[in-house]
């Protein structure tokens, strides 16, 4: 380590001590306040309470079937899922910018590792607990996932895993980049567009008619806007969470960011709406399943239905200012199942904005 390198470690450790001295926080919220990336202020604790993992990214992934029963947080700005569970069926595929892998069963994820940049162990001591988490994140130092032991958890594998995966250079700075702009196509042939909507047999060929067009998501609803996508009230998703858990509807939710997309299919219980701090929650807080969505964060919220060879699939759409999605949540279904009718009722009874 350098000692231009090793100066601004520790001052960038000493700035987040002074920081959380005066207020606490958790490490995404202090890595914002001090303008740097939550992968940089973690790696400040490299030799000490942290241990830097190295790649091949699939065969850690796979490792994380070893650690048992686990809890896998996936996150954006807008909203966070929690789930305890096992990584139980792990599939890897494709190669490239398409390197993919599924994960299926208690935990459910899709993982895109071309976003994957970095991931550490870390020991984290609250003063009323410890726990030990492996944490990935992109190129630019945002976090893609997290995983936390539980009491139950393998901690011997846990062990195994930073031995077989710890970087040889521990004091390595972090070469950060700029996260990637995507080039959207704004001049796309709507008509052209929109014939191909109509055409879908299943909602995982939207993704790749998006591809196909360059087309940003939202831009996408717009475009679609009337016949098969429509504006809803922001407060949609609370009626939806309510009715849902008062009459034992099963949901799906969608939330993640580029690296890592997790999915919930089940009932939802125990519904908490939170504020605090000036921020506005809405929160599911089941025993292994746990939502936290800031209201206070959604700028627009869109009804989607997409023809399938099963019949129309709707969704409800929810995006931040900047038109990143936040969320998606649907009727629980599988493939060759209908949209159940309770779901497409309950979507049907929501505001329409003007």
């Amino acid at each position: 380590m350098s000692n231009t390198h090793l100066a601004e470690k520790e001052t960038l450790k000493a700035r987040w001590d002074a920081l959380i001295a005066e207020r606490p926080m958790r490490i995404r919220e202090a890595a914002s306040h001090l303008d740097v990336s939550e992968a940089e202020l973690l790696a400040t604790g490299l030799g000490n309470d942290t241990v830097r993992l190295t790649s091949p990214w699939p065969d850690l992934l796979k490792r994380f079937k070893d650690l048992g029963y686990v809890m896998s947080l996936t996150r954006n700005e807008g909203c966070v899922l929690e789930h305890k569970g096992i990584f139980d069926r792990i599939s890897v595929f494709g190669g490239g910018n398409h390197h993919m892998a599924t994960v299926l069963g208690p935990i459910e994820t899709r993982v895109f590792f071309k976003n994957w940049g970095y991931a550490f162990a870390n020991t984290l001591d609250t003063g009323t607990r410890v726990m030990k988490n492996i944490q990935v994140f992109d190129k630019s130092g945002e976090a893609i996932t997290k995983i936390y032991l539980q009491p139950n958890s393998d901690y011997e594998a846990y062990e195994q895993l930073l031995a077989d995966f710890k970087a040889e250079n521990q004091a390595e700075a972090l070469n950060t980049q700029e996260k990637e702009v995507i080039d959207y196509n704004n001049d796309i042939d709507e008509d052209a567009f929109l014939v191909e909507w109509r055409n879908l047999k299943d909602t995982h060929d939207f993704f790749p008619l998006l591809g196909k067009h360059k087309a940003h998501r939202y831009h996408a609803l717009e475009i679609a806007e009337g016949e098969f996508t429509h504006q809803i009230d922001n407060q949609s998703i609370t009626t939806i969470l309510e009715h849902a858990s008062a009459t034992q509807l099963p949901i799906m939710i969608f939330a993640g960011n580029h690296g890592n997309l997790q999915i919930h299919q089940d009932v939802v219980k125990n519904i908490v709406p939170l504020a605090r701090g000036g921020q506005d929650w809405i929160n599911v807080m089941d025993p292994e399943f746990n939502l936290h969505l800031r209201r206070d964060k959604i700028a627009h919220t869109w009804v989607v239905k997409k023809p399938t060879s099963d019949g129309i699939v709707t969704s409800v759409e929810i995006f931040d200012v900047n038109k990143d999605m936040i969320c998606q949540v649907f009727g629980l279904r599988k493939p060759g199942q209908k949209e159940l009718t309770d779901w497409a009722d309950l979507v049907a009874t929501l505001d329409k904005t003007s």
